[in-house]
Parts: C-alpha cells; sequence; structure tokens
C-alpha cells in the first residue's frame, strides 16, 4: 500500500488537505456556490499549462512549463514527470494539438525572444482500464519555427476550413524577418517529415507588443478572422501598444490580403480576446482582458461599443471564455497576476456579468476552462506564475 502523509493547515479560516501533492480547498469567498482549489503541482514559476487528454485514458492530465522544464501531470493521482528540460527554451505559452494525426495529442510550447515555436511528439500510452497510465518521458522534440520574434501567444484553430487543426502566433518584437506581425502555419504533412508552412495575416501591422491571440467570425462572411491586442506600456515605442484589433480573412487566407481592423485604441494592458456572442443578440461580439492593466472588458459587434466590468482585477493576464453555471450564455474567468485574484464573472445574458471571487492567494500567467473530473461542468487550470504552482477549480454549482 501507498503511504499518504497528511497535513492540515488552517489558513484565513480555510482547512487545506494535502495529500502528496494534491492540495483541496473549499472555496465560498462570497459566493452562493462552493468550488474547489485543487493544487497538483508546486515548485517553479508556471507561466503555462494546458489539459488534455495527453494519455489515452479517458482522463483529463495536465502539461505545464517552469522553469525550462515541461512536466506531464498525470491525472488522477496526478504522478508527473519531466518530458523534456532545456533552461534556454523556457516557455511563455502553449497549446494542445494532435500534430502527427496519430490519434493522441502532442503538445506545443514557444519561447519570447529569442522566439522558438517546438512540439513534442506524444509516443502513445497503452492503458489498462482502471490502471494509473505509465510515467514516459520518451516524447521527442521537434522544431516548429524560429524565425519569429516576441511570441507570447499560440492558438490552435482552422484557418483555412479544411477541417484540421492550424496553428497562430504572433511576433511581437521589432526584429527578424517578421517584425510586429502575426503568423499562422499549416500542418499538413508534418507528419511525413515536411516542414510547417507559414503565412502572415498582419505584415508588420501589430506594433505595440502583442500579446494573446483570437480566432473566429467576426463581420459574419463565414471565414475565421484572427485578432490580438497589444500591451503597450513602456517597453513598446511610445504610442504605439494599448489596443484590440482583428484582421478580416481573405477568400484565400494563405495569401496577403487580410484587412485590418481597429477595436479600440484606448485599452491601456490590451492582451486577451475571444470572438463570442456575449448578449444572445445572434451577433459576435469581442471579449477581453487588460492582462498588464485593469479589469475586463467586451465589445458589442458589429459597431463594437466598449462595455466595461471586472474593474477589481489587476493585471488579468489571462482570460477564459464559458458556460460555467449552465444557464446557455457565455461566462468569463481571470486569474489576475497582480491582485492575485481568481475570479469568474457571471453573465446574465445581456452582457452584464456579476462578480464571483474564487481566491485571493493565487496568481497566473494562464487559465483553461475544461471539465477536469468529467461531470459536464467546466472547470478552470491555472498555470501560477509567482504562485510557483499549477492549480485547478473544480466547478461544484451544479452539485
Amino acid at each position: 500500500m501507498r503511504c499518504l502523509t497528511l497535513l492540515v493547515t488552517f489558513v484565513s479560516g480555510l482547512v487545506a488537505f494535502v495529500s502528496g501533492l494534491i492540495l483541496d480547498t473549499p472555496l465560498h469567498a462570497g459566493d452562493p456556490t462552493a468550488w474547489i482549489k485543487h493544487t497538483l503541482y508546486e515548485g517553479g514559476s508556471c507561466q503555462t499549462a494546458i489539459a488534455g487528454d495527453f494519455t489515452g485514458d479517458g482522463i483529463v492530465d495536465v502539461i505545464s512549463h517552469s522553469d525550462g522544464k515541461v512536466h506531464l501531470h498525470i491525472a488522477p493521482d496526478w504522478k508527473h514527470v519531466v518530458l523534456y528540460e532545456n533552461q534556454k527554451q523556457r516557455c511563455i505559452h502553449s497549446e494542445a494539438m494532435d500534430v502527427d494525426r496519430d490519434g493522441d495529442l502532442d503538445y506545443i510550447c514557444a519561447r519570447y525572444n529569442p522566439g522558438l515555436i517546438a512540439w513534442l511528439e506524444n509516443p502513445g500510452y497503452e492503458n489498462a482500464p482502471g490502471k494509473q497510465s505509465e510515467a514516459r518521458a520518451d516524447w521527442k522534440w521537434h522544431l516548429v519555427d524560429d524565425q519569429v520574434h516576441g511570441i507570447h501567444g499560440l492558438l490552435v484553430g482552422d484557418v483555412n476550413l479544411d477541417g484540421h487543426a492550424d496553428l497562430i502566433a504572433n511576433s511581437a518584437q521589432p526584429v527578424g524577418d517578421f517584425p510586429e506581425s502575426v503568423v499562422w502555419y499549416d500542418r499538413i504533412g508534418v507528419e511525413t517529415g515536411q516542414p510547417w508552412k507559414r503565412y502572415i495575416p498582419a505584415d508588420k501591422d501589430a506594433p505595440g507588443l502583442s500579446h494573446y491571440l483570437g480566432l473566429g467570425d467576426v463581420n459574419h462572411d463565414g471565414r475565421p478572422d484572427i485578432l490580438t491586442g497589444a500591451k503597450g506600456g513602456p517597453m513598446a515605442e511610445p504610442g504605439s501598444g494599448d489596443w484590440f484589433a482583428w484582421w478580416e480573412a481573405p477568400v484565400d487566407p494563405t495569401t496577403t490580403g487580410w484587412s485590418k481592423h481597429l477595436i479600440s485604441n484606448d485599452e491601456p494592458g490590451a492582451t486577451n480576446l475571444f470572438v463570442v456572442d456575449v448578449n444572445g443578440d445572434g451577433r459576435n461580439d469581442v471579449l477581453a482582458s487588460r492582462g498588464h492593466g485593469t479589469g475586463l472588458c467586451w465589445f458589442a459587434g458589429p459597431d463594437m461599443k466598449r462595455t466595461n466590468f471586472g474593474n477589481g482585477q489587476i493585471a488579468p493576464h489571462c482570460l477564459a471564455v464559458a458556460d460555467f453555471d449552465g444557464d446557455g450564455d457565455i461566462d468569463a474567468a481571470t486569474c489576475a497576476k497582480d491582485s492575485m485574484t481568481t475570479a469568474w464573472f457571471e453573465n446574465d445574458g445581456s452582457g452584464k456579468f456579476r462578480t464571483h471571487q474564487l481566491d485571493n492567494a493565487q496568481a497566473a500567467y494562464d487559465i483553461r476552462s475544461i471539465d477536469m473530473d468529467g461531470d459536464r461542468d467546466i472547470d478552470l487550470v491555472v498555470a501560477g506564475q509567482s504562485s510557483k504552482n499549477v492549480v485547478w477549480y473544480e466547478n461544484r454549482m451544479n452539485e
């Protein structure tokens, strides 16, 4: 039998039960429903974490990147194994995709500067029902691109509508052959050894240190458009940042015929954004956060009139959108890296948001929404930058 060490710690009137690396904390924090915080890893500053069934056993696992190491955290016991280590390749963001089309999820990560995008090939797992997946570390490293610099965001989506996932990245630095641009990659043929095909929808017209990315049909023409936000600030060229914008997709997205449309140029610290119908009117809106500023906002399509909310969040450097309460509309969630507050924002269906704070002792660079425990509601996974951990918040609203 495996020995478990139980430690009971009293923090601000809450009781946390620690079992190995797992910390379960009931969270109320003024919310009428209970969420539970689970800590599945502690020990290093974590910039990014992505969840998915990497071991093929039907249970969601997590891959995180901290201090130059890529960790696979295997559910349900969160046994973890280092898949790759290179102190010169510290990743700032990540995605998951079946790159080689062999039926399992591979891992994609990006270094900021000098730019580097790589993917780790999942070796495949053979799992017996009811048994813990094996902790394999033989994931193979592959290069995607090292010619774009200032890669802060990665996004998986079908840009060219061929039924296969593509990869989008930004090139925020004003250096190299693709300065201050946005790129997308077609990975068709990679499984047979062909290089990723790079295309440039935003060609040198995304200045001001762009951050994260969005993909969605903003103008309802049937084609997915690409969006990003630029944080600006003292490290950017004066007057070049603090904006959200979208690039209208042409009929052929492999061409240079993408058209830029500004959403707003008065958004200090602009970072994250999603294309969703916030107010239920059938038109796509843009829901965003100012990760190097304060608060969240949404822009009502087609005129993009802004509504602010979540103003108590300082540096909400991550954003997730999902129907967290199961009432049929889109809610939002963030974990602010400076105020160290985790919160979800309840949409009343018309775009008015009520804040529910879940935590006041967690910082994040990255957040993901996914059903972690298979109970058909949406949970949250957070990569703790200054918190030096990886946690997930169990949604208990429907219990």
